[in-house]
This record gives C-alpha cells, structure tokens and sequence, in this order.
C-alpha cells in the first residue's frame, strides 16, 4: 500500500517471482533499505517500457524508453531512491526527469507528495498513462526545464536528478528544506565527456553545503529547455 493508499495487487502479478528475485540482487549489490526494497517490489517495472522489451524489464540494466533516452537500471533507482530517503520519512519530493515515470512511481511509494519535471513532451504524456495505469495520485507532473529555476514555491525533504550535471544545478538548491538532500550523477567535464559520472549527494546543513562523491554511474546529459 502507497502513502495514497494505492493498491498495485493484480497489475503484473506473472511478475511477482521475477520482481523478488530483482530484490534479492538488490539487496546482494549492497541495498540496505528495506522501505526502499519495499518500494521498488511494489512497483511493476515491465509496464515503464515497450512490450517488446518487458522480458527485460527486471534485468540489472538500462532499458531505451525513446526520444533517446533510457529507465535506469534497478539498482540505480534503488540507490539513489535510498540516498534521498537516507532513512527519513519524506514529505515532498523534487525530481528532475521524468522519463517514461518508473523512478517517480518508486518515491511516490515513500513520499506524500513527488513534484516532477520533464523536459520532453512525449516522455510527459508516456509518463502520465503509466502513473494513470498504476492509479498513483499523489505526483504533480510538469513540462518544463528542470535545469532552471521551476517558477513554484516548493520546500523538499529531497532532489532526485535523473540526468547527468556538470555542475550542481543552483536554481534548484533553494527548493532543498534544511537538513535536505539532493542526489545527482555530477561528472568533471573531462569525465562528462567519456559519458561518466559519480552519485552525488548534496546536503544543506545548518553549516553550510556538504558535498559527498560515491559511486560511479552512466546517465544521459541534463540538458537546458523543453522538447
């Protein structure tokens, strides 16, 4: 049951066995989260992508969504759904990047509410038919640039970034609630241009921003704009 007390019984229940052993991988790559574990169990992944790939869909691997763009891989959602919880309740969250809604499904499981933007008007209408399908009420979805400044009066318990930064994105940090978190894969220029990146999570604390760099990861560039 989802914090909109959403029922997900009956949706893609052939899957069930493959979603828990996707879980049991999780838990042996080093996701320690069991809300989170809990979370992504909830949530069946073959409907976020084409049919022809839904035999693919609980495999440890990004999945082409179209306008060039891609679902991360499982253990990505999930570790950097668990570095934005970091163990908290959460309130409200930003994400940036919708894609085709399968990471936004994963927070609206542990958020009140999800706020998220995506920058592709196709990637918007996908997005929404999936939230639709699985009866998730409790996201706001927006077309926009979610590089830039959102023009909204918005407080979060956490940022998730989707997309690959160069630089930590400003106009976003005054959204962030003290003690809040945002979560990104941020690449050197050097890095960004072999397609690298690191997770990275960004904290505002009482003493300032606290920058951590962890694990090494591949995403599609944040870029400027809608489409």
């Amino acid at each position: 049951m989802g914090p909109g007390g959403h029922r997900f019984d009956g949706i893609g229940m052939t899957s069930a066995r493959t979603r828990a052993r996707m879980i049991e991988r999780l838990r042996e790559q080093g996701i320690r989260d069991e809300v989170v574990l809990g979370a992504m169990n909830a949530i069946p992944r073959h409907i976020f992508v084409d049919e022809a790939l839904a035999i693919r869909a609980y495999e440890d691997t990004p999945l082409p969504i179209g306008s060039g763009q891609t679902i991360s891989q499982p253990w990505v959602v999930a570790r950097m759904t668990e570095l934005a919880r970091n163990g908290r309740e959460l309130d409200t969250v930003l994400e940036i990047g919708t894609g085709c809604g399968y990471q936004t499904a994963v927070l609206a499981q542990l958020a009140k509410t999800v706020y998220t933007v995506e920058r592709i008007g196709a990637l918007v209408s996908k997005a929404r038919r999936n939230l639709k399908a699985l009866g998730v009420s409790n996201v706001r979805l927006k077309h926009g640039d979610g590089s830039a400044d959102l023009g909204e009066e918005l407080a979060v318990d956490a940022i998730v970034v989707t997309a690959a930064a160069t630089h930590v994105p400003q106009p976003l940090m005054h959204y962030l609630k003290p003690g809040a978190r945002m979560v990104l894969p941020l690449a050197s220029r050097d890095e960004s241009e072999r397609g690298l990146q690191r997770l990275t999570v960004i904290e505002a604390t009482p003493g300032g921003v606290r920058e951590q760099t962890l694990d090494a990861v591949r995403f599609v560039p944040l870029l400027p704009g809608r489409a």
